[in-house]
């Protein structure tokens, strides 16, 4: 190949390219910006009460909170309105305060504040659905026991 050739092909490939990119314009205006207060996102917290003897999702309005908050309402038991339809807890009020932590397996561990003995197996489920929203697995220590791994039965 030439070299006469090989140039015009080189110019003529950098003609082709510098046609193709963006064209300039004037000056695009759009509208005022959004203004006014912002409204905070509704939060909800998902709660596992007991109906017939069997577990329901509860959802309750609820600012932001954290696993053990949520753990929190659960041993408070259900509202006038949920007591009203039937609905029960089988956390007793001694399980407070709670605290949630991940071990590293990555399962979820709640410690309550009653010895793990003192909670039925409905009490069990309800802790486990209400702090383990993934699913995943959860161990629930008391007074220096801990139950096996469980996992939320309507998972």
């Amino acid at each position: 190949m030439t070299r006469t050739l090989r140039t015009v092909l080189v110019a003529g490939a950098l003609l082709a390219l510098a046609d193709c990119g963006v064209q300039p314009s004037g000056i695009i205006y759009g509208s005022s910006p959004p203004s006014g207060a912002v409204a905070a996102p509704a939060t909800f917290a998902s709660l596992y009460l007991v109906s017939d003897g069997r577990l329901a999702r509860i959802v309750r309005s609820a600012g932001p909170m954290s696993r053990a908050e949520a753990l929190e309402m659960l041993a408070q038991g259900p509202t006038e309105e949920e007591r009203e339809r039937g609905l029960t807890t089988e956390v007793p009020a001694e399980a407070a305060p709670f605290t949630v932590t991940t071990d590293v397996s990555g399962r979820t561990v709640v410690t309550v504040s009653a010895p793990t003995g003192q909670l039925s197996a409905l009490a069990i489920d309800q802790i486990a659905c209400t702090a383990a929203a993934d699913g995943g697995q959860v161990v629930i220590i008391g007074a220096g026991t801990g139950s096996d791994p469980v996992v939320c039965p309507l998972r």
